[in-house]
């Protein structure tokens, strides 16, 4: 089965190479980064492996059946056209299966062991002893239980921490590795009152934008600290300010943002009891590779007419 496949990302040669063997023999493959220069290319396409996808893009493409994102989030590709046609979409998750659960794992420990403190310390060149925590007997709450939340939970549990989780659907996952019990969303409130560390991955969705409120931080413990690694826009900014600021929770690790960059001029960056990161904890040397890898895996199941992997429910936006 020959293939009309085109590439919308940059990637190194031999990740190129890989995608070419995967198509088969006879498949075309084209390359190019940039609208105009995809808009050239992709009218014969029947598959697109998208780093960006655009409606006009779509409307170029008469005999396009299957968008793959190189990237685990989809928002910014489900744009109605695409949602309400045929084409199928499948993303890239569980590539960050281990670079986002060591993030996850690096903050609590940082945190507990006062790291931030430390380092602050030492740029001052000032002798401080802190008294250190433990991250084992916390409680770890991840809202958002899918490849990220289980690879977390498995990690943390071997350190000696509590896991919990809040996921749309709460009947699943409640026997699936080491967390204790998994909520609903009409449970959320009573979820982060549990939880000395609240990893939040959830995607963007219309349901999970501005989950994260006023309401949402009140009601976790004020010794409690967040490590936001989903995207930007499902906590409110000026809520989880306010909250930093008079203590309603003890700190934060954040790694994404409603603007990226994050302003200059934006308060987090001078919060002592914040780490801000630049969305990095995602970012893995092996990243692109794994990427790549489901994506060859797909191609192999579409040419044998087989079940895609990755299927995203484009009304769900996941």
């Amino acid at each position: 089965m020959a293939l009309d496949l085109v590439i919308a990302a940059g990637l190194p040669v031999p990740l190129l190479e890989r995608i070419r063997e995967a198509a088969g023999s006879g498949s075309r493959l084209e390359v190019a980064t940039g609208e105009g220069a995809l808009l050239r290319l992709i009218t014969p396409a029947e598959v697109v492996l998208a780093g960006t996808f655009t409606p006009a893009m779509l409307a170029a493409a008469p005999r396009l059946r299957w968008v793959h994102s190189i990237g685990a989030g989809v928002e910014r590709l489900l744009f109605p056209e695409l949602v309400d046609g045929d084409v199928v979409v499948t993303n890239a998750r569980g590539a960050h299966h281990v670079a986002m659960p060591e993030y996850i794992m690096l903050a609590m420990l940082a945190w507990t062991h006062h790291l931030p403190a430390l380092v602050r310390a030492q740029q001052r060149r000032e002798w401080i002893t802190p008294l250190p925590d433990e991250a084992a007997g916390k409680t770890l709450g991840l809202l958002g239980y899918g490849e990220i939340g289980r690879a977390t939970a498995r990690r943390a549990a071997a350190v000696g921490v509590r896991c919990l989780a809040c996921r749309r659907d709460a009947s699943r996952g409640a026997d699936d590795g080491p967390v204790e019990r998994v909520y609903g969303p009409d449970e959320l409130l009573a979820f982060l009152g549990q939880c000395d560390f609240v990893a939040n991955s959830l995607p963007l969705t219309p349901q999970t934008r501005g989950l994260i409120g006023e309401r949402e931080l009140r009601a976790m413990r004020p010794g409690a600290v967040l490590i936001h690694v989903g995207r930007g826009p499902t906590v409110q900014q000026e809520a989880l300010l306010e909250a930093l600021c008079t203590g309603g929770i003890a700190g934060a690790f954040l790694d994404v943002f409603d603007e990226e960059p994050l302003p200059a001029e934006s308060p987090l960056w001078g919060l002592e009891n914040v780490v801000v990161t630049s969305h990095t904890s995602g970012n893995s040397a092996r990243y692109l590779e794994r990427s790549v890898a489901i994506f060859c895996e797909n191609l192999e199941r579409y040419r044998a007419g087989q079940p895609l992997r990755n299927v995203v429910d484009k009304r769900l936006g996941y």
